[in-house]
C-alpha cells in the first residue's frame, strides 16, 4: 500500500510540473533514488509515458494522455469518496455537496461488477446519521494523527486494532477489538468493533484513541451491527 501511496504522488508531480527530475521527486515523496526508479518502472509496466531527457535542461516528463487511459480509481479509493461526500450531506450545511454526489453516482456508475460487489462489502460497514443534540461537543480533542493510518490498515486488511482508551471519565484502558463498522456522526466519528473481553459491541470515539497498533496475523470475523433510529447505512452502489 506504501508503494501505491508514494507511487500516485509521483504521477500527481508530474502532472502539475511540466519537467521534474529523480532528485526533485526523491525530496517531494522522501524516498532514495533507487526507489524512485523503481517506482518509475513500475508505473511505466502500469502504462504510464513517462520520458526521460538526459543532459542539461533534460528531465522527466508525463504523457498527459496516457493518464486518461490508465488512471483508475481502487474500491479503498471509492470508498473514501463515498465516506467523503456522506460526511458532508451529514452535516447538511457544507456548500457543493450535491454535486460531490451526483460526480461520486458516475464514478460508480463506470465500476466493473467485480468492483462494484466489493464496493457493496465495505459500505455494509459504513453508517452516518445527525449528532445528538444532547452530545456536548465542547471537549472533543484533537486526534491522533496515527490513528487514521492504523485504523485503516485493520479496517481494509480486516485485522484487529489495539489501543489505549480513555471513557468519559478519563479512565484509561487497554483494548484490542475486532473492527466492524465506522458510525460518523458529524463533527464526531466512532469506530465500532466487537470487544472479546467483553463479548459485546463497543463504540470508540475517535479523540478518545491513543497508541493504535493494527495487530498483524490477526482475522477478523464479521458481525451484524446494528444503531439506534436515524443512523443508516450508506447506500450508494
Amino acid at each position: 500500500m506504501k508503494s501505491r501511496i508514494r507511487q500516485d504522488a509521483i504521477v500527481r508531480s508530474l502532472r502539475r510540473s511540466a519537467t521534474s527530475s529523480i532528485e526533485a521527486l526523491c525530496v517531494e515523496v522522501g524516498a532514495s533514488r533507487s526507489t524512485i526508479i523503481r517506482d518509475l518502472s513500475a508505473l511505466r509496466d502500469e502504462g504510464y509515458v513517462i520520458h526521460a531527457e538526459q543532459g542539461r535542461g533534460g528531465g522527466l516528463y508525463l504523457d498527459p494522455s496516457s493518464v486518461q487511459t490508465r488512471a483508475q480509481l481502487s474500491v479503498p479509493e471509492v470508498f473514501a469518496l463515498i465516506i467523503s461526500v456522506a460526511s458532508m450531506r451529514a452535516a447538511a450545511m457544507l456548500p457543493f455537496s450535491s454535486l460531490a454526489d451526483a460526480g461520486l453516482a458516475k464514478i460508480e456508475k463506470a465500476l466493473p461488477p467485480d468492483k462494484l460487489r466489493d464496493l457493496r462489502r465495505l459500505l455494509e460497514c459504513l453508517y452516518v446519521g445527525p449528532l445528538a443534540a444532547a452530545v456536548d461537543t465542547s471537549g472533543v480533542q484533537e486526534m491522533v494523527p496515527v490513528l487514521l493510518p492504523a485504523f485503516e490498515q485493520a479496517f481494509l486488511c480486516r485485522q484487529c486494532l489495539r489501543f489505549q482508551y480513555s471513557d468519559a471519565k478519563g479512565v484509561k484502558t487497554e483494548r484490542q477489538v475486532e473492527p466492524q463498522a465506522m458510525l460518523i456522526l458529524p463533527p464526531l466519528w466512532y469506530l465500532v468493533a466487537w470487544d472479546p473481553l467483553r463479548q459485546d459491541f463497543r463504540h470508540f470515539r475517535m479523540d478518545r484513541i491513543s497508541q493504535p497498533v493494527a495487530v498483524e496475523g490477526t482475522a477478523v470475523r464479521s458481525r451484524h451491527v446494528t444503531f439506534d433510529d436515524g443512523v443508516e447505512p450508506v447506500r450508494y452502489a
